[in-house]
Order: C-alpha cells, then structure tokens, then sequence
C-alpha cells in the first residue's frame, strides 16, 4: 500500500483526469456508494486516489455523486444476451488418436458478432471438462487431435461472443477413441420409406441391411422407448437388422427408430408401420324417402374406421319375394344415395358396408324399415275415347297409275292410303290375290304401299289392284301393267 500513496499526490495536482481515467472501474466496484463516509477515513489504503479530490474540492464532490448511479450500465446486461446453442453437433468421424465433429450455427447470436466457438472434452468417469482450442474460430468443423486410443471422451462445444458464451451443445454418447474403417450406414429398402401396411394377424418380418466397421451397434426405439422384446423380436447380424412380430395387431402401429452407432458416429431411419382392419358398419341407416320407382337413404360413417381412411360404401337391396341380397351401388363416396329402377310391387330391404384398403366392413347397417313400390294407376287410360273419334275407312289419297316396263327390269308400282286403325293391304293380280311369291315384295310404310315386281316376263304384264280393309271398310284402287320384249 505505501508505493499506492506516493502516486496519490500526483492525482491531486490533477484532479480532473483522475475521475475521467477512473471511470471504467466504477462499474467493478460496485460499493461506490459506500465512499462518502470513505473520506473521514483517510487512511483507507485502496480508494486513496478517489478520497484525495473529494476533501480538497468541494465542488468535485458533487461529480462523484452523479458518478455515483453508475450501475447505468446494468439496465444494458439484459440486451447483451450470448448466443444460443449449436445445433445438430455430430461425430464425422473417428480415428485412432483424433475424432471429427461437425456442427451448425446457433439460431441466435444476440446483438453481438459470433466470435466462434470453444471445443471442450472431458474423460468419461470425470467431470474436468477442458478446453481443447485457445482462441475461438468460426468454422463448424473441427478435429480433436492426439487423443489415446481406447480413451472415452464427452464433447461439447459453445458458441462464443462479446456477450459472452452460450449453454453448451454435448454429445449425447461418449466417443470411444478407436479407428472407424466404414462410417455407419443403414441401407432403408424403397417400399420402407413408405408407410408399411399391414392387415391385424399378418406376420411381419422386415430385414433392413446397414454397413459399418468395426461391428456397428443397433438401437432399436418407439417414441423414444425400448422396444417390448416379448412382443417384438429383434435379430441383429454383422450386415443387417431384422424386426419380427408374429402376429401384427393394431396397437404395434407406429413410428419405429433405428440407429446404427459406431464409436458416437452414427445414421438413423424411421419405419413407420400402419396395422388395419376392416372397419365397423356404417351408423344410423335410414330410409328418408320413397317415390315412384326411387328411394331415398342415408346413414353416418362409422365408429371405428379400421386404422385406414374409409374408400367409400357398397349399398345392397333384397326384395322381400326372393330374399336375395344385390348390389345396387358398388362404391358410393357419400353418406347418401337414392336407389332407382325398383319393382312395382315389390317390398324392399336395404343395408350398407362401409369399405377401407383393408375391405368391407363384416356387419352391415340394415334398414329397420322396408319400401313398397305401390301400384299406379295407368294415367293414359281416358285417351282412348278420342282414338274413337279418329277412326275412318281407308281411302286412298294417290291412285295406281298406269306402267308399261321392259322384260327382265324390275319395276314398282306405287299408291297412298290412309285409314284408322291401319288398314290390312291385299294386292291382286287380274282379281286373284298375290300370295307369298318370291317374285313380288309387298312393303306398306307412312301409308305408302308399294309392290316390286322382280324381272318381269310378258306373262307378268295385267291388271294390278290395291286392296286397303279395316273394320269400318274397304277401298280398292288398281292399274295395268304391260312388259315389252327388249328391242
């Protein structure tokens, strides 16, 4: 303390620099209140150099009070947070003597500039964590170098900056110093990177190969827990992993995880299985309407959907006659649906399935009613009184008219008729009526009769008459044909 006094002259010669030079400990001293009373202590060793101006200066006394409050910058403390964790940190890789992490950057690093990052170990069994790098660096990678083969070590790594470190991010396992002659890899087949789907009571049986040397560990998890090993068997080689379940059931639906380690090097999968089943029958089937031929029903999904999304519903009818079951809808997507093309006369029943991947549901919805499709009278029965007033004999509108032709070329002979109810056609040839001859083709079409002749000889030539007969008469209308020799 006497070499501290002799300097303290030299402040009182100067007082003014003396609070100015002094300013930056004021925040390490916080009893800096206390120094009022400090004065009628003069010999106080320590805050000599601020005692000194206080007693021979009046008016500086009254600096050191606003001085005083210099716990101005702990309101700043709270802004000046350190950055947050790295995230992801990972072994790369393993040697005999070294180990490689990799990491990346905090989500945070508070108003202050990263500065980098501090590497810390310590020997498994011990908690004498030290620091592996002097100064800090930026990169998200770095090896631990001579380390002794077999040691077990815990990482951890911090991010540092102004503001100060933040909480460490620490590996989950100690790393065991030993060489790593083929990183863990777990090789997942195609169809497991899907969701697995298997039907209750399947076996399952899934192999899922993995590489690594030396020999990797395998951890097999669900949500975080050990797998019920009465349940679920595990079988591990030096190449593969194979998960077995005997009998599969609805509740071994899930997310599984597994780990291939290799000294804290390691690579993960998620299998995610989905056991189903069929699903319940539909709810509250009803039967809202019946019209003419159609029917009108509703129902509501099921309780239990099977562990799988409902495709759609199959809707079936039995009449009461046969007692048979048929579908009337193959997959309807609504929870509704109207029945058409029914039997007069008949009584109806109707149920429904509902359906998943895994089929139709085992029970079905049964109507608790039944639909009669009831007779209907025939509406177009008073038509018939006007059909009365439409009869009329037959009577030809066009005439036969006379035709002369050449032997061997077909000819026609043409006259319109009209009459109601439509008239029976007689055709005759010199009074005697043509019966079935292939030579003749009689043809009657919107009341135009027409008569082919095929191939005509001279002996075909003659009279040709149109007979027309209904019940309430007849009417007749006839023509000559001549058929000359070709020339």
């Amino acid at each position: 303390p006497a070499p501290e006094k002799e300097p303290a002259p030299t402040p009182k010669e100067e007082p003014a620099p003396a609070p100015a030079a002094e300013e930056p400990p004021a925040p390490e001293h916080p009893p800096a209140t206390e120094q009022p009373p400090a004065p009628a202590d003069e010999p106080a060793p320590v805050p000599t150099a601020e005692a000194t101006p206080a007693p021979e200066e009046g008016p500086p006394a009254p600096q050191v009070e606003p001085q005083a409050p210099a716990p101005e910058p702990k309101p700043e403390k709270p802004k000046a947070e350190p950055p947050s964790a790295p995230l992801s940190l990972t072994v790369e890789e393993v040697s005999e003597n070294s180990v490689t992490l990799t990491w990346k950057a905090p989500e945070q690093t508070g108003r202050s500039v990263l500065d980098g990052y501090m590497v810390e170990i310590c020997k498994d069994g011990s908690t004498d964590w030290t620091a592996v790098n002097e100064e800090p660096f930026l990169s998200t990678r770095y090896t631990i170098q001579d380390l002794g083969s077999g040691d077990k070590i815990h990482v951890r790594v911090k991010a540092v900056s102004a503001s100060g470190a933040s909480v460490p991010a620490t590996l989950e396992q100690p790393v065991l110093i030993r060489e790593i002659l083929q990183l863990p890899r777990i090789r997942m087949p195609r169809h497991l990177r899907q969701t697995y789907v298997r039907h209750v009571g399947d076996a399952l049986n899934i192999m899922i190969p993995f590489q690594g040397k030396p020999q990797p560990e395998v951890i097999w998890t669900k949500g975080g827990q050990p797998l019920d090993t009465s349940h679920i068997n595990i079988r591990n080689t030096q190449k593969d992993t194979v998960f077995y379940i005997r009998k599969a059931q609805r509740s071994d639906s899930g997310k599984y995880e597994l780990a291939v380690r290799i000294n804290g090097a390691e690579d993960k999968a998620t299998l995610d299985i989905r056991v189903i089943e069929p699903p319940g029958p539909p709810q509250n089937l009803k039967l809202v309407d019946v019209w003419g031929f159609n029917v009108a029903l509703e129902w509501s999904p099921p309780v239990d959907n099977g562990n799988s999304e409902i495709k759609g519903y199959v809707v079936q009818k039995s009449d009461k006659k046969s007692g048979k079951w048929f579908t009337a809808l193959e997959r309807c997507t609504r929870t509704s649906c109207t029945i058409s093309d029914l039997i007069i006369g008949n009584t109806y029943s109707f149920r429904v399935f509902a359906e998943n991947a895994c089929g139709l549901s085992e029970k079905a919805a049964i109507t608790s009613g039944v639909a009669n499709i009831k007779k209907t009278k025939t509406a177009y029965q008073p038509e018939k009184i006007p059909q009365r007033d439409m009869m009329e004999p037959p009577k030809f509108t066009q005439p036969l008219t006379d035709r002369t032709t050449t032997r061997g070329y077909s000819t026609h002979l043409f006259c319109s008729v009209r009459g109601f109810p439509q008239p029976k056609i007689i055709w005759m040839k010199n009074q005697m009526e043509i019966r079935e001859d292939p030579k003749y083709i009689a043809m009657i079409e919107q009341g135009v009769c027409s008569l082919e002749i095929r191939k005509p000889s001279p002996f075909d030539g003659g009279i040709y008459t149109c007979k027309a007969v209904n019940p309430l008469g007849e009417a007749s209308v006839d023509c000559r044909l001549d058929v000359k020799g070709k020339i």
